[in-house]
């Protein structure tokens, strides 16, 4: 029996998506991320030498990020996405192997090249495979979901790295690390893609020259470019603050992790929402964008446990306003040059970030870190009020 054309689809659509959130998953799982700055201290290393480690992880990721989108438009998206966690699983490797200020610097080159690799590619890829199955409309709702399964990954290895380290210590947490890349490695090989050689003849010099015009021609794409990094950056700052905002709520230290836990089950239930507001419009962006900011500002200034709610409702809303942002943006752009412009994107979002390190620096230098985070509101609010005026990009 021939099988229906609406079933086919949608078993196509089951294995994308069922392949997707096990990669999101397993790409995340690090059990590194909690203790890596110990691991560096307790080597040895001084606070320069953490600080430049972290400065060349940025940089690496700055550096790549353009280049790696235009790549994976000339020669294959799946390409990338396998590849990036093989070479994360090497830095990781050699931290624990050969653990030297040296082998942490190339670890985190590593990393950050795997982390570029992935940016763009991974966009373009579900954007172009849902399209092929009639689904794009899809779209915001399985990366929604994407985001929220790494970041449930993200907790899950934070919740493990307390275990795992006390039995066998750094190697332990190393290994279960690289682990968890090489799986996701393996998974990515069993992404579908399907692009016609046409999509390939260019070089990659050649797709970022046409990424860049098609910005710099079509006011719509360029609206959409500016949006992404405009909604997603200061959050995207902001936590790695979080601990400190908690800890200034007065709450034990045992208690910090739980309620930072809360923070990013925020972000996470935004992402899960955004295949239900995934038709917002400019207003409603407008809305969501402006009552997260009142909620980080209100929930930060109340410096109280009760108050962190408020700051999780607020990255909820972060978290899915990002997403529609980057739906806005693949919606509009043309096929060839999609990972070329979703990474420039993600470089202007990687560049805000790091302004945005920096002037919380200044600020928290000189005031509480509450004060800090209420600040952060304000550029979230002049993006509401822009949109809603109808002068904001997007």
């Amino acid at each position: 029996m021939t099988p229906s054309l609406a079933r086919v689809p949608a078993t196509g659509i089951r294995r994308l998506t069922a392949t997707l959130y096990c990669y999101a998953f397993l790409n995340d799982l690090i059990l590194l991320y909690p203790v890596y700055a110990l691991l560096f201290s307790d080597t040895g290393l001084s606070l320069w030498q953490i600080s430049s480690l972290f400065a060349l992880w940025s940089v690496t990721g700055v550096l790549v990020e353009v280049p790696s989108g235009a790549w994976a438009d000339t020669v294959s998206r799946r390409l990338l996405l396998w590849l990036g966690p093989l070479l994360t699983a090497v830095g990781f490797a050699l931290w624990v192997l050969a653990p030297s200020y040296g082998a942490f610097a190339l670890g985190f080159a590593l990393w950050g090249t795997g982390g570029a690799l992935g940016s763009g590619a991974l966009e373009a890829l579900v954007y172009d495979e849902l399209g092929r199955l009639d689904a794009a409309g899809r779209y915001a709702h399985v990366m929604g979901r994407v985001r929220a399964a790494g970041l449930v990954a993200v907790m899950a290895a934070m919740a493990l790295a307390g275990p795992v380290f006390a039995l066998g210590g750094y190697p332990a947490v190393g290994g279960a690390s690289v682990l968890a890349c090489l799986l996701a490695a393996a998974t990515a090989t069993r992404l579908p893609e399907h692009r016609t050689p046409a999509a390939r003849s260019d070089s990659w010099a050649t797709t970022l020259r046409a990424g860049l015009a098609e910005a710099r021609g079509n006011r719509s794409v360029r609206g959409a470019l500016l949006l992404v990094p405009a909604v997603g950056a200061v959050w995207g700052a902001l936590d790695e603050y979080t601990p400190l905002l908690v800890r200034e709520t007065g709450v034990a230290g045992a208690t910090i992790p739980c309620l930072s836990l809360l923070i990013w089950a925020g972000a996470t239930a935004g992402g899960l929402m955004a295949g239900a507001c995934a038709r917002l419009g400019r207003a409603g962006l407008a809305a969501l964008l402006a009552g997260a900011a009142l909620a980080l500002a209100t929930g930060a200034a109340l410096r109280t446990p009760v108050g962190l709610v408020l700051v999780a409702l607020a990255f909820g809303g972060f978290q899915l306003t990002t997403v529609l942002a980057d739906a806005r943006l693949q919606a509009r752009v043309d096929d060839r040059h999609r990972a070329t412009l979703t990474s420039v994107a993600g470089l202007g979002t990687d560049l805000a970030t790091l302004s945005v390190y920096g002037a919380y620096a200044a600020v928290s230098s000189a005031t509480a870190h509450d004060t800090a985070f209420v600040w952060a509101a304000l550029p979230y609010l002049v993006t509401a009020l822009a949109l809603a005026a109808g002068r904001a990009p997007g």
